[in-house]
């Protein structure tokens, strides 16, 4: 029979059942592929439920750094009985299914083109194992000690992991590997030479860690500064907060008196979080808070407030898929529209799209200088994907000498020198960012009445049509400044004369690189531009000017990137066109080559040059 054969470079998915404490078990093999110095990316897929229903765990090993979702799967381990035949049909030609054997596989599994590897689990397990809490954990335990003699993967390095785990525990470390050891050898005696996928130690790593992007998040909010945080606990975004306090633990802890240097305020619901957070903002402290798209819809009045009163506050949309309640623990990329103009009548929000934890670490940070310099709401942009799973990444760095940028704050000194009128909405620069104070600066001079309502350069009440009409015409002016601080694209021109190009953002970006470099390999090569922010500068405009039809990549049924594309820049629809992954799954580089290689565009316009490249090649 056919066998897949690859070394570090394969897709194996766990299929459990929720609440069975599969995740760690599951979680401890990528960590170990990760330790052997060989990039990894996994990825939960669970239910909303607390347990019951199907959960996998799928795990891309790619030594070449494709981290994305390839699409397809090498190697399943099965052991849920409800997904049993689905997980069966999903095994690639010469692929591996592992499954549990103390019962037999029903009669419909006929495929002969698979590699059938029984293991009896649960005999195993009670056999073994006498305290029944402790079976069903371990039951998973010995199928990660079978992988290790299926896919040769150093045994020590998973030994060494559940004694680290366990430190403060060794009582309970002892069972985890007695269960790793009956996986091995079972598999040792049984499948010797079963499976030609295999995990050899490399050094592809280097210095980069593992970290999931909620973490990192939190992590840069720490080192930007901020004190307060309101919020109401919300999936997929709840992890947000917990990270923050768990680093505000460390970081912002008074030495004299042991007191922490933060509030973090669980509000009765998304209105009053974000309420708290500007409230904290206009007095001056840095103040954030994470939802997801429920939460940006009970937000959006008051997010209104924040950029009409000009407001400094920060948000993190950690996204999943909607509408309403949704598919709560999937992902996808289905806010911008509703975060970009968020409130009625006209808003436009700063936006930040990280691709990876350190991103949302440096994102995050600059979320607060940006939030202050432009005094608005910054969202940052980022997904479940992004938030849940673990990444690859490069470490966080911070640079000691960084001074944050408070903007335009007036304080008692510059209060006494002033000799003008001040004016809370008076813009003296040309910039569209006026002076404010922070409340208590001065005894006299200063004060002001924040209003949601119209209002004059001097925060006075008004409902005079020129003045309205004057204040809204200069937050353009700041829109456009806001240009020019928010972070540039990331573009790849490697070939100035061809005609195509994709357009991508956030977690759609490993995917889209590795679909770009399985065309490069075939003779045709794209030119990439990743967007990283909103409002959307220049170098986007060029790219897209420079090109005649160009892919949007994202991850929502609507094409939303594409429609703020074609209204912030005066495209003409035709010019852009469509991939758009909606199955609340991370989107696959198979999805994307399919979709280029399938779509007109690419057919009539990059034949010829293929076929020119393969003739020079011959």
């Amino acid at each position: 029979m056919k066998k897949i054969e690859k070394t570090n470079d394969f897709v194996i998915r766990f299929s459990n059942v929720n609440g069975s404490g599969s995740a760690s078990a599951n979680n401890l093999f990528a960590k170990a592929v990760f330790r052997l110095g060989i990039p990894v990316s996994p990825k939960n897929i669970f239910p909303s439920n607390i347990q019951g229903l199907p959960t996998w765990y799928e795990v891309r090993i790619n030594e070449s750094g494709f981290l994305g979702r390839r699409g397809g799967i090498d190697f399943a381990v099965a052991v849920n009985g409800q997904t049993l035949f689905t997980d069966y049909q999903d095994v690639l030609p010469g692929g591996y299914f592992l499954f549990d054997s103390t019962k037999e596989l029903p009669e419909k599994f006929q495929r002969d083109d698979v590699n059938i590897i029984g293991i009896p689990l649960t005999s195993l397990c009670n056999s073994a194992f006498s305290n029944p809490k402790l079976r069903q954990l371990l039951k998973n335990i010995i199928y990660v000690g079978a992988l290790s003699f299926l896919l040769d993967l150093d045994f020590s390095v998973l030994t060494d992991s559940i004694n680290t785990q366990f430190k403060k525990k060794p009582q309970l470390a002892e069972p985890n590997i007695q269960a790793l050891e009956i996986g091995f050898s079972y598999a040792r005696d049984h499948y010797t030479d079963m499976c030609r996928l295999s995990v050899t130690k490399s050094d592809q790593l280097g210095s980069d860690i593992m970290m999931d992007g909620n973490s990192a998040f939190a992590l840069g909010a720490v080192f930007a500064g901020a004190t307060v945080v309101g919020w109401y606990p919300i999936t997929p975004s709840t992890s947000v907060i917990e990270a923050f306090e768990k680093y505000a633990n460390t970081y912002r802890i008074e030495e004299e008196t042991g007191q922490k240097k933060v509030a973090i305020i669980q509000a009765e619901d998304e209105l009053a979080a974000i309420g708290i957070v500007i409230g904290a903002s206009w007095n001056g402290a840095r103040a954030f808070t994470a939802t997801s798209g429920p939460g940006i819809s009970l937000m959006s009045e008051l997010l209104g407030l924040a950029y009409f009163a000009e407001i400094p506050a920060v948000l993190v949309d950690v996204q999943r898929t909607g509408p309403s309640t949704g598919m709560p623990t999937r992902t996808q990329q289905s806010d911008l529209l509703a975060c970009a103009y968020a409130s009625h009548g006209d808003t436009k929000n700063v936006l930040l799209f990280p691709c990876d934890p350190k991103e949302c670490f440096t994102l995050a940070a600059d979320a607060f200088d940006l939030a202050e310099r432009l005094q608005t709401p910054v969202i940052v942009m980022s997904d479940l994907d992004l938030g849940m799973n673990d990444h690859i990444s490069a470490p966080m760095e911070w640079d000691d000498t960084r001074k944050y940028d408070r903007g335009k704050v007036l304080g008692t000194a510059e209060l006494e020198q002033m000799k003008e009128k001040w004016g809370r909405y008076l813009d003296v620069d040309g910039d569209g960012i006026c002076y404010r104070t922070i409340p208590g600066s001065h005894p006299t001079r200063g004060a002001y009445f924040t209003r949601g309502t119209s209002h004059n350069q001097y925060a006075a009440y008004t409902e005079e049509s020129s003045e309205y009409e004057a204040n809204m015409k200069r937050l353009l002016v700041k829109w456009e400044t806001a240009r020019g601080l928010i972070p540039p694209p990331k573009t790849k021109i490697v070939d100035p004369e061809h005609k195509i190009g994709l357009i991508f953002y956030g977690t759609s970006t490993h995917s889209t690189y590795e679909a770009v470099s399985r065309f490069s390999e075939e003779g045709v090569n794209l030119n990439t531009l990743r967007v990283r922010a909103f409002p959307f500068q220049d170098e986007i405009v060029e790219f897209i000017n420079q090109h005649e039809v160009l892919f949007v990549i994202e991850q929502n049924r609507d094409g939303q990137l594409r429609s703020m594309l074609i209204n912030e820049c005066d495209i003409c629809p035709e010019k852009l066109q469509s991939i758009l992954n909606i199955d609340g799954l991370p989107i696959t580089a198979n999805f994307i080559t399919s979709s280029i290689r399938n779509s007109r565009f690419l057919t009539l316009k990059e034949s010829s040059k293929s076929q020119a490249t393969m003739g020079d090649k011959s």
